[in-house]
């Protein structure tokens, strides 16, 4: 069964590479994927009681999962309505630098910091939906969208509600936020700082001007601030209400939509019917790239599997056994996170390594929160941040891997020898 689950997912995982090549949309494979993937677990079950304990064990993923899509829906639908009121104008009216090199700092510097307060998945959202507004050449902006990536999941690393591993690893009581912010926000910097120097050598010139339209805009710069405005908070403000009610960020996201939503509801009461509709809520829903959020659907179903037939656990004690070394170890799980969505990975390594053994602090949490919220970037499947950037822009594959790839690897090892060199001096 292992050996049939590992080849359903290694054919499924080279479908959505070859998604172009092959014609046929990266949703569809992932669904496909993850559908299999649990019929071939199930079917393969000893008896009754099994088969609703793998049930089950699905339903019990499923709520994790749905999760997760919800707050992207709600994101999404955030940052769509505040594009809508032309909101993002308030921000792209103040970056003046039409440089390419400058803009690639400011964009990624603002990311990675943004990336800290908010999660790698709104701020990528967010500032793809910025980037669309300040470079019309999508084949100039798939270079700027795939540096977000990398700033967003460097910056999520290093702050305990901006990267879903080091949330699990805080709310797990392996770190503390008084720890974990000094030991990790050099080595998250360099993980960006080097890409950014190495890609600075080759970009010149300055990016095409924005063409602007003649046509009279549809909302005034009182509603385009005032829904800005509400739109930024509300994303803001998750980790306050997760903080606050200790409920799932997803409901926080849904909190911060529905105020949004009366906001423009109330905002827009006395217009026409028509013009009204065009910037609701119910309008907006209409243009969410929902096949994206299928394709997340698939992929997440089929990890979901891996873990749940302990493929993903037999994978860790297997580099236990045979690495042994603890920097060795952490980093080829980081690696692996570019892969297999980091989530089971680090929710494995928790599950090896108990707190008798590596205490609360310890080198080894630390460096795994660093590894896994950064080795994502490595290809755009491995990390959340990744699979939002290449559904709402298309970016394919192997342009990823070409273009993007290598700038986060000379990162990821940049990063990772400062914190060892740090954790040494220090």
């Amino acid at each position: 069964m292992n050996t049939l689950l590992i080849l359903i997912f290694i054919i499924g995982y080279a479908a959505i590479a070859f998604e172009h090549s092959i014609k046929l949309n990266k949703a569809a494979s992932a669904i496909l994927t993850g559908v299999l993937c649990w019929s071939v677990y199930i079917l393969n079950a000893a008896g009754a009681e099994e088969i609703h304990h793998i049930s089950e064990t699905l339903m019990e993923h499923f709520g994790g999962i749905a999760a997760i899509l919800f707050f992207l829906l709600g994101a999404m639908t955030i940052v769509e309505l505040v594009d809508a009121h032309d909101g993002f104008k308030v921000v792209t009216d103040l970056i003046k630098t039409n440089d390419k090199r400058k803009l690639l700092w400011i964009v990624c510097l603002f990311a990675f910091f943004l990336s800290a307060v908010l999660d790698n998945l709104t701020t990528t959202i967010v500032m793809v939906s910025l980037l669309r507004k300040l470079i019309h050449s999508k084949t100039e902006r798939l270079l700027y969208v795939g540096m977000i990536v990398i700033a967003a999941n460097a910056g999520g690393a290093w702050s305990p509600i901006g990267d879903v591993t080091t949330t699990m690893l805080w709310i797990g009581g392996q770190i503390t936020t008084g720890k974990i912010i000094p030991a990790l926000i050099l080595p998250s910097l360099v993980c960006l700082v080097v890409p950014l120097i190495a890609l600075s050598f080759f970009l010149k010139g300055e990016i095409k001007a924005v063409t602007v339209k003649d046509e009279k805009s549809s909302t005034t710069a009182f509603e385009r601030t005032v829904i800005f405005c509400t739109g930024i908070g509300a994303l803001i403000f998750v980790p306050v209400f997760k903080t606050i009610t200790h409920l799932p960020p997803f409901m926080g996201i849904l909190f911060g939509l529905s105020i949004l939503w009366i906001v423009a509801e109330m905002l827009h009461s006395k217009k026409e019917e028509e013009e009204k509709h065009q910037l609701s809520v119910v309008r907006v829903l209409q243009k969410i790239d929902t096949p994206s959020i299928l394709f997340f659907l698939g992929i997440l179903v089929a990890i979901s599997a891996l873990e749940s037939t302990g493929l993903l656990t037999q994978l860790a004690t297997l580099m236990d056994e045979k690495i042994g070394n603890q920097n060795v170890i952490v980093i080829t799980i980081g690696l692996l996170s570019s892969i297999i969505d980091n989530v089971p990975l680090v929710a494995a390594a928790m599950g090896m390594y108990p707190l008798s053994l590596f205490p609360v602090d310890h080198y080894f949490w630390e460096f795994l929160a660093y590894c896994a919220g950064t080795g994502g970037s490595i290809l755009i499947i491995g990390s959340a941040a990744g699979v939002a950037a290449m559904g709402m822009e298309k970016i394919e594959f192997f342009w990823y891997v070409k273009k993007i790839g290598w700038l986060a690897l000379i990162g990821y090892f940049g990063g990772a020898l400062v914190y060892i060199l740090q954790s040494q001096l220090f």
